[in-house]
């Protein structure tokens, strides 16, 4: 008889046997709670870390939002500052002078002789509250100084 009491295929069974047993009392067994004292401070100081920086962010957030907003307004100031530059630079040209005054207020040079064309639109007899927006500005004024001439306080007064 050989000296090893068990074959082979009478020992896997058992270890079989052994291994299936610990798989069903592992089964049994109540889970363990995963959540261990450190796990816990852990949490703890993460929540505390998250509370305690989550209102310096947002205040970091809005004052960059800020900062873009005073930076893209400075760009519009300076563009606008351009612009007027620029303009105050055509001002300084007579030859410019010249003409907006002939546009705008229609006048003319001495020995020129300044026609106003009328094309029939109507828009001279607009009613007396209504004024044409293409309408020379001395129009205008003669036309205020008419009406208040039709509406003379002293005369209504009176009662003539």
């Amino acid at each position: 008889m050989p000296a090893d009491r068990f074959s082979t295929a009478t020992r896997l069974k058992a270890l079989g046997e052994q291994a299936a047993a610990r798989v069903y009392r592992a089964k049994r067994r109540p889970r363990r709670n995963r959540l261990t004292g450190r796990a816990a401070l852990l949490a703890l100081v993460m929540c505390s870390l998250v509370v305690a920086l989550a209102y310096p962010m947002r205040q970091y957030i809005s004052q960059r939002s800020d900062i873009a907003d005073q930076r893209r307004k400075a760009q519009n100031a300076a563009a606008a500052l351009n612009r007027l530059r620029d303009e105050k630079a055509r001002w300084q040209d007579p030859a410019y002078v010249r003409q907006q005054a002939r546009r705008h207020l229609h006048f003319v040079m001495p020995d020129e002789t300044g026609y106003i064309v009328q094309d029939g639109s109507g828009a001279r007899a607009a009613p007396k509250g209504a004024e044409a927006a293409d309408r020379p500005w001395y129009d205008k004024l003669w036309n205020a100084v008419d009406d208040a001439d039709a509406t003379d306080p002293i005369d209504a007064a009176v009662g003539r």
